[in-house]
C-alpha cells in the first residue's frame, strides 16, 4: 500500500490542545457486552444461574477457560510509568493515557481484547508478584514503558514466571520494525544485509534489543554506544547488560565516542535523545542509510541527513519511512495467541520482521520502506508468519477459540 500522502500534510497541521483533551475526555476505552442482554432468559443465561454451570465447568477443567472466557484474546498492557515516551520517570498514573491508547490500538489493527494495568511501583519483585497473582485474568502481557535496566530484567523474570506470551514493546516492537525497515533498505540498494556495518546510539530498551535482532539476522558488524562513548569490553562502567552487549558487538574493537564508531559505517540507528551533527553522518560510508527514530526530535532533521544519506527514516508521522511499533506489537500478539504460544521466540520477531518487510515489497521505494501503520494487510501478515514460526519453534499449545 502506497504512503497516503494527503494523510502526510493532515498530519503536519498543528494539533489544538482543544482536539487534543477532547479525545482523551472520559478515557479511549470501554467494555461492550458481546452476548444479549435484553430479557429475562439473557440474564439467566449471561449470569445467574446460567453462568454457574459454565464455573463449574472450568474448575473441574481449567484448560476450558481458554474456550469460555475471553483471557485467550486479551493483553494486559503493563507499565510503571518509569519510562513513558519522552517524559521520563510520570508515575503510572500519568502514564494511563498512553497505555489505554497502546489497548486501543490492539483493538484497532488485531481485534484483540486488551485493558491498561498500570502499577504504582517500580519494584520488580512487586511487579512479577503482581502479574503472577493476576495470571488467570489474561492471555498475554505486554510490558511497556519501563526504564532501563529494571526492564531487562523485569520481561526475563515475567517470562520465567508465566507460561504465556510476554513481550517489552519498547525493546522488541522497536527492534522488529528496525530490521524490517532495514531489510527494505538493504533490498532496495541491492545489497547484502549481513555486510552493513552498523551503529547504535542509544544502549537502553530500544538498542540493546535492536543489536540483539540484528545480530540474530546475521549482520554480525554491530556497535553500540552510549551517553559515555563506544560500549566495549575493555570499559569498566557497564551493567550486566551492557557488559553482555560488549562481548557480542563492536568486533573491530573501536573506542572512543559516536564520531569514532560513524567513520565508514553503512547505518544508523539512533535510539537515544541526543543529537546527532550533520558532520558526523558526512564521514559515513557512501549510499548510507539513516533512522534517526527518537521523538519528537530525530538525533538529526531528516532534511538535514538526506543531504549526506540515501534512505532516511525517523519516528515521526510527519516524514516519509516512520518507523512505527504498530507495525509489529499487533499482530505478533495475534499470532502468538492464535496457536496458543506459550512464550514470543528469537525467531517469532524474525519472522514479523520479515512479514513486514515482504508488505511493503510491491511498493518499495525510498520514501516508503515500511508499510503505512494504517495499512490493513500488516497485522494479519504478521500474525500468520509469527504463528507459523511459533509451530515451527515448538512452542505452539493448541489453536485458541478466535475472538467474536
Amino acid at each position: 500500500m502506497a504512503p497516503d500522502t494527503a494523510q502526510i500534510e493532515t498530519l503536519q497541521e498543528p494539533l489544538t490542545d482543544e482536539e487534543i483533551f477532547s479525545a482523551h475526555l472520559g478515557g479511549k476505552l470501554a467494555v461492550q457486552a458481546v452476548v444479549p442482554l435484553a430479557s429475562r432468559r439473557d440474564l439467566s443465561i449471561a449470569y445467574t444461574p446460567g453462568v454457574a454451570q459454565v464455573s463449574r465447568a472450568i474448575a473441574a477443567d481449567p484448560q476450558l477457560a481458554q474456550q469460555y472466557t475471553w483471557t485467550n484474546r486479551l493483553v494486559v498492557v503493563v507499565s510503571d510509568g518509569s519510562a513513558v515516551l519522552g517524559l521520563g520517570n510520570i508515575g503510572a498514573r500519568a502514564s494511563l493515557p498512553v497505555m489505554e491508547g497502546k489497548s486501543a490500538l490492539f483493538k484497532q489493527f488485531a481485534d484483540l481484547n486488551s485493558i491498561p494495568l498500570v502499577l504504582d511501583t517500580t519494584d520488580p519483585d512487586e511487579i512479577v508478584e503482581t502479574l503472577v497473582r493476576l495470571r488467570h485474568s489474561f492471555g498475554a502481557v505486554n510490558l511497556e514503558d519501563i526504564a532501563a535496566p529494571r526492564c531487562f530484567e523485569i520481561e526475563e523474570r515475567v517470562i520465567a514466571a508465566l507460561d504465556c506470551p510476554v513481550m517489552h514493546d519498547d525493546q522488541h516492537g522497536t527492534a522488529i520494525v528496525v530490521l524490517a525497515a532495514l531489510i527494505s533498505a538493504a533490498r532496495l540498494q541491492n545489497r547484502d544485509i549481513q555486510s552493513l556495518r552498523t551503529v547504535i546510539s542509544g544502549a537502553g530498551a530500544a538498542g540493546v534489543a535492536c543489536a540483539k535482532m540484528l545480530l540474530a539476522r546475521g549482520i554480525s558488524n554491530v556497535t553500540v554506544t552510549d551517553s559515555v562513548g563506544i560500549v566495549h569490553s575493555l570499559r569498566d562502567d557497564l551493567n550486566a547488560y551492557k557488559a553482555g552487549l560488549a562481548a557480542c558487538t563492536n568486533p573491530e574493537g573501536r573506542t572512543g565516542g559516536l564520531a569514532e564508531a560513524l567513520v565508514g559505517a553503512d547505518v544508523f540507528i539512533g535510539v537515544s535523545s541526543g543529537a546527532v551533527a550533520e558532520e558526523l553522518i558526512a564521514t559515513m560510508a557512501p549510499e548510507s542509510i539513516v533512522f534517526a527514530l527518537s521523538n519528537p526530535e530525530p538525533e538529526i532533521h531528516p532534511d538535514v541527513a538526506i543531504n549526506h544519506a540515501a534512505i532516511v527514516a525517523t519516528g515521526r508521522s510527519d516524514f516519509p519511512n516512520q518507523i512505527n511499533n504498530v507495525l509489529a506489537f499487533p499482530g505478533v500478539f495475534q499470532g502468538a495467541l492464535d496457536v496458543g504460544a506459550t512464550t514470543i521466540t528469537e525467531g517469532m520477531k524474525l519472522a514479523a520482521a520479515n512479514a513486514i518487510a515482504s508488505v511493503v515489497l510491491p511498493d518499495i521505494g525510498v520514501d516508503h520502506i515500511v508499510p503505512s501503520p494504517l495499512d490493513p494487510t500488516v497485522a494479519p501478515a504478521v500474525a500468520a508468519a509469527v504463528a507459523e514460526a511459533a509451530i515451527a519453534e515448538g512452542v505452539a499449545a493448541a489453536p485458541l477459540t478466535p475472538s467474536r
